[in-house]
C-alpha cells in the first residue's frame, strides 16, 4: 500500500520537546529500528536543519541517514532511496525544491518508492510536494498556486492556523475556483494518506485540526476533519 503522511507544521523542526508526529511517522513502517532518509532540498540543504533531524530520529532508534543533491554521496540515488523504509521531506521553498528534484529524477523514484510501501512524509514543503497542487509562499511576500508530483489528488495547504494568511487565502483560491478543493492542515496536524484516500487524521496539539476545503456556488465550504490528538 501507498503510504503518504502530510504535516502542516509541527515535528522536530518545530516542535523539538514534541516527537508525537514524527513518532507517529515512523510508527507507520512497523519496524524497531527502520531506516529513514531526510530529504532537505527546500532549505538548501541548511545544516542545522540536517543536523536537527539526526538528533530527532536517532532518539527514535531509527536509522537516520540524508541524501543531498548538491553533494550526493553516490550516484545511484535510486538504489539508495528504495533502500529506505521512510522517505521524510523537510520544509522551505517548495518551487525550487521541485526544480532540483526533477533536473535529478527524483519524482519518478519517489512514484517507485511509495508504490513499494515506502512511507513518503513531510512537513509544510514536505506536505504539499505530494499533491496535484499547493499553496506555497514560494515567491517572497505573496501566496501563490504551485502544480506539485501529483501523487495525491486535488491540493494542500499547511500552516492553516499558524499564518495569518493562509485559511483566507486557500479558501479564496478555492472558492474562485483557482485552486482545486483539498486538504488544509494547521501546525501540528497531519493527514495520513493509504492509497489516495485519507485514512486519518492526527495531532501533536490538542487543539490543531485538519480541514477539507471544497466548493459550492462560488463559496468555500470548509469541513473539520475528525483529527486524533496524539498526547
Amino acid at each position: 500500500m501507498q503510504h503518504i503522511i502530510a504535516m502542516g507544521g509541527g515535528g522536530f523542526s518545530m516542535e523539538p520537546d514534541n516527537l508525537a508526529l514524527d513518532r507517529y511517522i515512523v510508527a507507520q513502517t512497523a519496524k524497531s529500528h527502520p531506516k529513514v532518509c531526510f530529504l532537505s532540498q527546500a532549505s538548501g540543504e541548511a545544516r542545522d536543519y540536517i543536523i536537527n533531524f539526526y538528533n530527532a530520529f536517532n532518539k527514535l532508534e531509527c536509522q537516520a541517514s540524508h541524501l543531498s543533491l548538491f553533494n550526493p554521496h553516490t550516484a545511484d540515488l535510486e538504489g539508495f532511496l528504495l533502500s529506505q523504509d521512510l522517505i521524510y521531506v523537510g520544509g522551505g521553498n517548495t518551487k525550487s525544491m521541485l526544480a532540483l528534484w526533477r533536473e535529478w529524477g527524483l519524482p519518478a523514484i519517489l512514484r517507485r518508492a511509495g508504490e513499494q510501501g515506502i512511507i513518503l512524509a513531510g512537513i509544510s514543503a514536505g506536505s504539499i510536494c505530494w499533491f496535484e497542487q499547493g499553496l506555497t509562499d514560494s515567491i517572497p511576500g505573496i501566496l501563490t498556486v504551485l502544480p506539485c508530483l501529483g501523487f495525491l489528488a486535488g491540493s494542500c495547504t499547511p500552516h492553516y492556523d499558524g499564518e495569518v494568511n493562509r485559511r483566507p487565502s486557500f479558501k479564496s483560491y478555492v472558492a474562485n475556483g483557482d485552486i482545486m478543493p483539498g486538504y488544509a492542515f494547521d501546525d501540528g496536524a497531519a493527514g495520513h494518506f493509504v492509497d489516495g484516500n485519507l485514512a486519518a487524521c492526527v495531532s501533536s496539539r490538542p487543539n490543531a485540526k485538519g480541514y477539507h476545503v471544497d466548493s459550492h456556488d462560488s463559496q468555500a465550504v470548509e469541513t473539520m476533519l475528525e483529527t486524533r490528538y496524539l498526547g
